[in-house]
């Protein structure tokens, strides 16, 4: 007997190496708020009424009902309503994600593979079930030339998919990392049949308007090409009961409508034709939207404080051009920037200026290195600006006692001192190059911003040109 047990436990180690345990949920350092069997996340109300319907806006149009390939736009909403992924993160906790496709998930000791069980209850919206074929498909699909690069970056250190039986699946990892079963459980499952019947990125000879069948808590009611769609709540959705899901997903119907240009949706959504919007240009907040509905109450104008990270929003160099590698003329760059006259007379005080990746939170860098900073950099002190360790990291402004034209005469001097001077009213290197470079906008918004940094540049002989309606991606805050 004795002997049969130690066979049995080899072959399970075999079959099963270095698993850890398994469990409802993963995170970054191993602990989860929720623990198996809960209800519902904290942060919805048991009292949540089914119904409804909310109308939403969107600025420009689609021509894809697929948002995992590169060409094309897909319509808002079609990649999370229509959706789903192994695992889902809570709201209230950092780095954790808690089984939905999956209702298992096991990470090896080593970290370098995790297995999913399915969960034998998931469906698509046509009432196929969810199997690991359609699993492996996704991940396969995913990481190929045939989906966006993002997906082939983001998924670049899952190595492929072993199926071990009808409901479990094993990812294989490059190298051990402490997010990669995290990422593997972000992974959306795609229904391999349908894909296979109408092609994941079809060509132009194939209609690529045809409603996709997915596992999500929504169906596509309606499409107007471009114009419009209109989501349904599925009567059927398998995981309406899961605790990731209750409490969630209330409106009956969710429409999402289009507008070419910003300040026509502003008047379209004063005169009732979406429900909601995020206003992110200060103009448009202290300016537009007023009338009578604002009044009446109607319609209600509402900040939303918030202690999330922020983010950042900015203009990013190409680093990749010799004229920006410099990191003394990026500085004297950003010195002709006057934020605190653009604030004032722009955007009506409203902005506080970001210091840092990751302001309006914790992770916010604030004054000198402290103690445990100091521990992780010492090391590569001699490879790091001395200002790392003596001077806080702060934006130049004009504020008294400091003032524009201090900034310009600093700016001025720097790039003096790498080469630059002016010459005939234009700055020019050594060799006789002008400094002369191109702005991308990501909104012909941004014009009116850009007027007078372009004035403070040409003080110093820079001759800068702005390029409006460029899509690009960037990061709000």
């Amino acid at each position: 007997m004795r002997i049969l047990q130690a066979f049995l436990i080899v072959l399970l180690l075999v079959l099963f190496p270095c698993n850890l345990f398994a469990a409802h949920g993963v995170s970054i350092d191993g602990k989860l708020k929720y623990q198996q069997g809960f209800s519902r996340f904290d942060y919805t109300s048991p009292d949540a009424v089914k119904g409804g319907s909310l109308i939403l806006h969107d600025l420009g149009g689609f021509d894809k009902m697929n948002p995992f390939t590169l060409k094309g736009s897909a319509p808002f909403g079609l990649d999370s309503l229509i959706f789903e992924t192994l695992a889902v993160g809570s709201l209230d906790e950092p780095f954790a994600a808690y089984g939905l496709i999956a209702k298992d998930i096991a990470l090896a000791a080593d970290r370098k593979s995790v297995i999913f069980t399915i969960d034998e209850n998931a469906r698509f919206s046509n009432g196929t079930p969810v199997t690991v074929h359609d699993v492996k498909y996704s991940l396969d699909t995913l990481k190929s030339d045939k989906a966006h690069p993002f997906y082939q970056i983001y998924l670049q250190n899952i190595t492929g998919a072993e199926i071990l039986d009808k409901q479990k699946i094993r990812f294989f990892f490059d190298k051990p990392n402490r997010e990669l079963h995290m990422i593997a459980a972000q992974l959306p499952v795609l229904n391999k049949t349908f894909y296979e019947q109408h092609g994941f990125d079809p060509s132009g000879e194939t209609d690529t308007m045809t409603p996709p069948i997915g596992s999500g808590p929504y169906i596509i009611k309606e499409v107007n090409h471009g114009k419009s769609v209109i989501y349904e709540r599925n009567p059927d959705y398998w995981a309406a009961q899961h605790p990731t899901r209750r409490g969630m997903f209330n409106f009956d119907t969710i429409t999402i409508k289009y507008f070419k240009d910003q300040i026509v949706s502003v008047e379209a959504f004063k005169a009732g034709e979406f429900d909601f919007m995020v206003v992110n240009i200060a103009k448009q907040w202290q300016r537009d939207l007023s009338g009578r509905r604002f009044e009446s109450g109607e319609l209600i104008k509402k900040r939303f404080p918030h202690k999330n990270n922020a983010g950042m929003q900015g203009f990013v160099f190409n680093t990749r051009r010799a004229l920006f590698k410099n990191p003394k003329v990026r500085r004297a760059l950003g010195l002709a920037l006057d934020f605190e006259w653009t604030n004032t007379t722009l955007f009506f005080d409203q902005y506080t200026r970001s210091n840092s990746y990751f302001s309006n939170s914790d992770l916010a860098a604030t004054g000198l290195p402290g103690p445990a900073e100091l521990e992780l950099l010492t090391p590569f002190k001699e490879q790091l600006p001395p200002e790392v360790f003596t001077t806080p990291i702060l934006p130049p402004t004009t504020t008294p006692p400091g003032s524009l034209r201090t900034n310009l005469r600093l700016a001025k001097k720097l790039l003096s001192e790498q080469g630059w001077q002016v010459i005939n009213g234009v700055l020019t290197s050594d060799n006789g190059t002008p400094f002369s470079f191109e702005i991308l906008l990501v909104s012909p918004s941004f014009e009116r911003v850009m007027a007078p940094y372009v004035k403070n540049l040409a003080k110093l002989g820079i001759r800068l040109i702005t390029a409006p309606l460029i899509p690009l991606c960037t990061a709000t805050g």
